[in-house]
């Protein structure tokens, strides 16, 4: 059971009231930060990007977005200048790392380039085997 605040030291007291404040702001950012989030990732390729930067190099975000590796490395710079990412230090240059997950705020993240759903890979396998039945036959 939570003591009263009158019982707590001046610790206690500082997390309790930090805890409230992170419960006000949450509640009040959540609208702008999506409102964000969708003008700086108006396309399929952005948001993949953007959702996948999580400490994954340029090349790798690159095929999953399908664009370049230099358009990768510009949106990241542009989003850790806005805030919504989060700059990381990696051996030859600088990673972002996204502060949100789009997820988090009912946004749809597409499916990525260099990804093939299970749908897509049993339809593959299953044109793989019937062609090598096929080859079998002749």
């Amino acid at each position: 059971m939570v003591r009263k605040t009158e019982e707590m030291d001046s610790g206690q007291k500082t997390v309790v009231l930090l805890q409230e404040l992170l419960k006000w702001i949450k509640i009040t950012s959540l609208p702008q930060v999506k409102k964000i989030l969708e003008e700086l990732l108006p396309n399929e390729e952005k948001k993949i990007a953007y959702q996948y930067s999580d400490g994954r190099g340029s090349q790798e975000i690159s095929e999953l977005a399908g664009v370049g590796t230099a358009t990768v490395s510009r949106w990241w710079a542009s989003w850790i200048n806005s805030g919504i990412a989060e700059p990381m230090g990696v051996k030859g240059g600088t990673r972002a790392k996204r502060s949100f997950s789009l997820e988090d705020f009912g946004i749809d993240v597409p499916t990525p380039k260099a990804i093939k759903t299970d749908k897509q890979e049993e339809t593959s396998s299953l044109v793989t085997e019937g062609q090598k039945e096929e080859e079998k036959d002749e």
